[in-house]
Order: C-alpha cells, then structure tokens, then sequence
C-alpha cells in the first residue's frame, strides 16, 4: 500500500514491466485494519528501538551523493530508444540498464521515505522525501516509451528474443506481462503524457497524510476519573475502549466531531483522489478502476464479488458476535462506541517489546527453522522502529524494497496485546520478504499484495491460538477468544464494508455524480448501518459517526483493502489445515512466499497451494472460524452459570 504501489497505478504502463521488481511491492505499508490511521504519540521507554539506516546509505551526504549519480544515469535511459528490437541481446542490455537503475531508485526512496516517517515536522527529511519523488517521476518519464516499443515489436519477435538470449531469462514475466497489457498500453506520446501527469496525481494521498497527521488542531477532553487528554489520533485510538461507557461516548463525539468540521476539506481531497483515479482508468481503457485494479494483477473479477457476497451472506454471524459483546459488557442497547473495549477484562501484563518478541517467535514455531532462522536475524539487527514520537508517521508498516538491504519495519508500539498482534504481522511481511529475495532475484522479487497480507495474517492466527492455549485463566482464555473475534471483525467484515465504500464512490464518480464531503458521509453511514445491523436492532450508529470515511488512509490507496478481507480469508483457509498438523500445507504455503512476484497472485495460490479465491471454501473457512470461536466462548461462559 505505499506510495510507489500507488505512483505505478497513475498511469505509467511501460513501469510494470519492472512492477514485481519491486515498485509494486514497496514497502507494503498499512495502518493496520484494527488501528486505521492512529498517529504516533510520544512514549517514553527504556525499551525503544531506532532502526539503522546507516544499512542503506552512510549519511545524508551519501544519499545526496548516490542522488546525484542516479539522476545522471536515469537521464541517458532514453538513449536506449529504439534499440530494443536490434537483437536479443539489445533487448537484454537495455532491459537489465533500466532494472539495474529502477533498484537504485527504489533505495534512494526508501530511505527518503524511512527518514521522514521518523519524524515528518523535519523539513531535510521531507526535502528529501520529495526529491526521490521527483527522481521516480523523472524515471518514469525517462522509459515512458519502453512498453509501447516492446509492443511495437511484436509477440512473436519478444518470444524468439526471450528463448535465444538467456541473459532476458529473470524479465521473462515482465515481458508477458507487457504483452498481457496491449490493449491498455497508449503510443508513445500517450505514455509520455501520462508518465509527466504521475506525481501531479499523486498528490491527494500526500495531502491527507501531511493534513491528518500534522495540521489538525485536535480537542482536549476531561475523563470521568479527571483525567485530561488531547485526544489525537493515538489518544482516540487508545480511549475509545476505555471501560468506562461514557468515557466511550465523550471520545467519539469528541473525536468525530473534530473531523466533522473537516468534512468540506476532506471530502475535496478524497475526492481529488478518485477523480484521479477515474482519469488514470479512463485514459487506459478500462471501463472502471476496478477493472484497471484487478487487472493489474490478472485477478479474476469474481474474487471481488465473491468476497462481497459471502460477507454480506455472513452478516448474521458478525450480528452474532455483536450480540455476544453486547450480552459480555452488559449493554441492552449496543452503540458504535462499544465496539472497542474488550468483552472481558484480564490481567495479562504488559507486552513490552521484549515479551512481543519472545511470545511472537514461540507462536510462530510451527513454520519450522526456516523461517525461525529468519525472523531471528531480523529480531536481532537494527531493522525496527519501534515506539510512537511526535510527528512520526501512523500506524505500521513493513519497508522492503530495498533488494540488496535488509527489510525495515515501523511501529507504534503501546505495549498492549493489539501492539504485540502488529508486531506479529509486520514481521510475517519481513520474513516474507527475506524468503522471496532468497529464492528470486530482484526482477521477480517484489510480491503482490494479495499475497503479501497472507503472510502476515497467518502469524495473528497463529499468535491467537498459541495465547489462547497458554491462557492461565478462564478470563484470559476468553479475552485471547474475543480478540480472535476482534480480528475478524476488523479485517473480515469492516475491510469489506470499506470494499464497498470505496467501490460505491468511484462508480458514483464514474457516473457523473459529484462527489462531496457530506455525501461521503451519506455513503458510508448507509453501510455502516447495514453492516452493524441497525435495521435489525443489533447496533444503533449515531449520524456523526459517518465521518468515519475521512479518518482512513487507506482510500487513497485504490482498491487496497478488499485485499486484507481476502487475505484473512486464505490465511485462515491456510491455518484450519495448518493447525490440523498438515507439514504439506505448512510447505505449500511456504513456498507461496518463496515465488515473490515470479508469477500472478492467483496463479502462484493455485498453483502451489490448491487454493482458488473464486470459490467460497476461503470465506466459508472465516465464517467457521468465527462459529467456532463464539461457540468455544459459549461453553466458557456456561461454566459459570
């Protein structure tokens, strides 16, 4: 979900064909599901980790040094014009030139990005971060004419050049990929026009994260137990479960009141977001973005309206779970502001960076010493930056685009059981990193994100059991239950919720419908309602609470989020078997992380797993999942009767 992720989807076609080679995997950057967009807050700790990005460059200096050097050789990419269809070894020699330069390119930006997201009120860092813009749109605009020469060439003419020159071997998929994408490649002109419009259209997704994270003059709020708070968005993120309930309420209304005065504001941005969006679709030839999106990685259009089907069919059961909270905080009439709290309270101690790891890596055994090996070498080095600052950037990511160094993860961590559980996911990213760059080369090393959050969600899973086993109380059992619940509810239901906002924006913007702050809000309160079961009298959504839309930084990353519902889908498909003690689907799904990007998403699930995301059997694994989580949290509450 980062920025290179969203620069390749502006429009820049000829870009794919180095699109696994790690820009469309750069940094697979999220806020995670559970915790959308809360912005760091200054912690003090003993136990902070400052990642080292000596790794990447040796100082600033180096940077502007290596800065200097790639803007020469990104300008002489254009001489290579022309040359392609001479011989296959042309080919090859113009296609490992601009490889080689893409990964320099990626390094520079990765550590521009990593420094500013440390701390985002320091101008070098943001100079910075926008050079490497810059020399991405200048790269861009250097090979604008790669995709549509190669075009020009012909099918026939690649295929020979591919078997004669083994030098073509690791661009053999970037090259069918071009080929794949013909009929939405423009001319040259067309390619050179849309590449020099990139980092205009970029623009909304920058403008939001320097407005949410660095401009807002956020409330202060007293709590019943006097306690006073600014309530930001790390604030809100840790209040709104306060075990209080009119704590809750004073949170919320404090905290959606405050983006309500932006709502104009905002709406105008997001909305800057999907117009561009809509161009970029439009001027490809796509009758949708969401057709543009799922093509992009040769998905099956059903595995979008098959998510959105099972999970709408699933409703009851989410209603369910929220009947159960309702009945465990002893609330009859269950508001939004309940959805946060735990259902029960339990002492299981501070999970501060050291047990984070400790208990992350016992969870995580059951992948064998591979992968434990590897996580180890991470565990040990200085890749980690670990604790909330002002001005540091939201949420959590994983950076690993960077081919020749090691992974970087970012963190806000507050010692608490969501902390550890993100601190489980970054690193199945990290690990998933380190497992594809030791079976692929840079060209087919970066990994889509449809299997990226795979990698990831299976580590919660398995996090969540192993708690759940070691539980030493009957309160702690069920607490580790009802966080399994949480995360289903947040990345299963709510991803797909979001699924759906986003895909109803873009069609009403495709349709000619003007797109404005309060009618984002109209939008997304209608499915808010549904989801939460307001007509049935599960949920009441208080009208305010539609600003919720303005808050999540994932809708100016298009059609990203559907992405985590479907990941958690096969990431449980995967675990109910893995859990079984099957040691094949353990290696099946191993090698899903060692392919990288060596070949279509879908393609490497069903070819390495038997796993096909058209078909029910994923979604229908969530939904036994979530039955059986509430059914074993039943048995623990009739004991006590």
């Amino acid at each position: 979900m980062a920025d290179f992720k969203n620069l390749l989807k502006m429009g820049v076609c000829s870009v794919a064909v180095f699109a696994v080679a790690g820009l469309s995997g750069v940094s697979h950057a999220e806020p995670l599901p559970q915790d959308e967009g809360a912005a760091a807050e200054t912690t003090e700790t003993s136990e902070t980790y400052v990642w080292d990005l000596t790794d990447l460059y040796e100082s600033p200096e180096a940077w502007d040094d290596e800065f200097t050097a790639m803007q020469a050789q990104v300008a002489t990419l254009s001489e290579l014009q022309g040359t392609l269809g001479e011989s296959p070894q042309s080919l090859a020699h113009a296609m490992r030139s601009m490889s080689d330069t893409a990964k320099e390119v990626i390094r520079l930006y990765v550590y521009s990005s990593l420094s500013r997201d440390e701390d985002q009120r320091v101008p070098e860092n943001l100079e910075r971060f926008g050079r490497a813009m810059s020399l991405y749109q200048a790269f861009s605009e250097a090979i604008s004419w790669l995709s549509p020469e190669i075009l020009s060439i012909g099918e026939e003419r690649i295929r020979e050049f591919m078997a004669a020159e083994p030098a073509l071997e690791p661009f053999h998929f970037q090259l069918e990929d071009t080929l794949r994408q013909a009929p939405h490649t423009l001319d040259e002109d067309g390619e050179a026009l849309l590449a020099l419009a990139g980092l205009a259209l970029s623009q909304p997704n920058e403008i939001y994260s320097l407005f949410a994270n660095a401009s807002i003059q956020w409330p202060m709020v007293t709590l019943s137990d006097g306690t006073e708070v600014r309530l930001n968005q790390a604030a809100y993120s840790r209040y709104r479960s306060h075990p209080n309930r009119e704590d809750r309420q004073l949170v919320f209304d404090t905290f959606w009141g405050a983006w309500n005065d932006y709502e104009a504001g905002m709406g105008a941005t997001l909305n800057s977001q999907v117009l561009s969006s809509v161009f970029r679709a439009r001027a490809r030839n796509f009758d949708s973005v969401l057709e543009r999106n799922m093509f992009d990685d040769a998905l099956p259009p059903e595995i979008y309206t098959e998510l959105v089907d099972q999970v709408n069919a699933a409703l009851p059961v989410f209603h369910r779970y929220l009947e159960l909270r309702g009945r465990m905080l002893g609330v009859d009439d269950l508001r939004y502001y309940d959805i946060y709290p735990p259902i029960i309270e339990a002492d299981t101690g501070v999970f501060d960076l050291a047990r984070s790891e400790e208990i992350t890596f016992e969870s995580l055994r059951p992948f064998g010493e591979e992968y434990l090996s590897l996580l180890r070498e991470g565990l040990d080095g200085d890749w980690m930056h670990s604790h909330p600052q002002e001005g540091k950037e939201t949420g959590a990511y994983m950076s690993g685009s960077a081919y020749d160094v090691h992974p970087y993860v970012l963190l806000n961590h507050n010692d608490d059981f969501n902390s550890l559980s993100t601190f489980s996911h970054e690193w199945g990213h990290a690990v998933h990193t380190q497992l594809a760059r030791q079976n692929q080369p840079f060209e087919t090393a970066g990994y889509s994100t449809f299997i990226a959050e795979m990698a990831s969600t299976i580590n919660e899973i398995l996090l969540q059991e192993y708690m759940i086993e070691n539980a030493e109380t009957r309160e702690e059992k069920l607490f580790y239950l009802g966080q399994a619940l949480e995360s289903l509810r947040g990345t299963f239901f709510r991803q797909t919720m979001f699924g759906e906002f986003e895909l109803a924006i873009h069609e009403a913007a495709e349709a000619g419908e003007p797109l404005t702050g309060a009618r984002f809000s109209e939008i997304y309160l209608d499915l808010l309602r549904r989801y939460h079961g307001e007509e049935q009298g599960v949920m009441t959504i208080d009208e305010p609470y539609g600003i919720e839309w303005a808050y999540i930084p994932h809708f100016y990353y298009e059609f990203y989020v559907y992405q985590y519902a479907t990941s958690i889908s096969g990431a449980v498909w995967f675990a109910e078997q893995f859990l079984a003690g099957d040691d094949q689907v353990r290696e099946n799904f191993l090698n899903v992380m060692r392919a990288g990007g060596s070949d279509y998403p879908h393609q490497i699930l069903l070819n390495e797993a038997g796993l096909d995301m058209t078909q029910p059997d994923p979604y229908e694994a969530v939904v036994r999942r979530m039955n059986d989580i509430m059914d074993r949290m039943d048995a623990l509450l009739a004991e006590e009767d």
